[in-house]
């Protein structure tokens, strides 16, 4: 099986709206990150120094974890003004996750992402993989 493309942003009236996909849930869950991050154009100065950090997040289910997971980032975006070309998922359940992001400094941000919604939000098995269908409000 193989996935050829990582995400696709979806026409959206008001806000941003994107499927991302991957051969499983780890890949599902990084490949749904780096389509946040690539929205809003996020780019690092030099992926060299990075900082490694831990997330340990628990839900109810796979689609608040999703929510949880893309909110978290878009936090410790903000927080530490860093981009995250590197994210690893250490391992990964119906209601937790445990992963590392490896935080760069941000050179740009184009526009800023301000939450991850429920809205339209669904996570899907498919005969090629998995699929996630995410709205987010700019």
């Amino acid at each position: 099986m193989s996935i050829l493309k990582r995400f696709e942003e979806i026409p959206h009236t008001a806000d941003w709206s994107f499927r991302a996909f991957g051969a499983d849930l780890p890949d599902l869950f990084a490949n749904a990150a780096c389509a946040l991050f690539a929205l809003q154009g996020a780019r690092a100065r030099d992926a060299a120094a990075a900082t490694a950090r831990a997330l340990e997040l628990e839900a109810l289910d796979r689609e608040a974890l999703l929510v949880a997971w893309l909110s978290e980032l878009l936090w410790l975006q903000e927080t530490h003004h860093e981009a995250y070309p590197r994210i690893e998922i250490e391992s990964l359940t119906a209601t937790t996750l445990r992963a590392r992001v490896f935080g760069v400094p941000l050179a740009t941000l184009d526009k800023a992402i301000k939450a991850v919604t429920y809205h339209n939000l669904a996570i899907d098995q498919t005969a090629d993989g998995w699929q996630a269908v995410v709205v987010v409000d700019v």
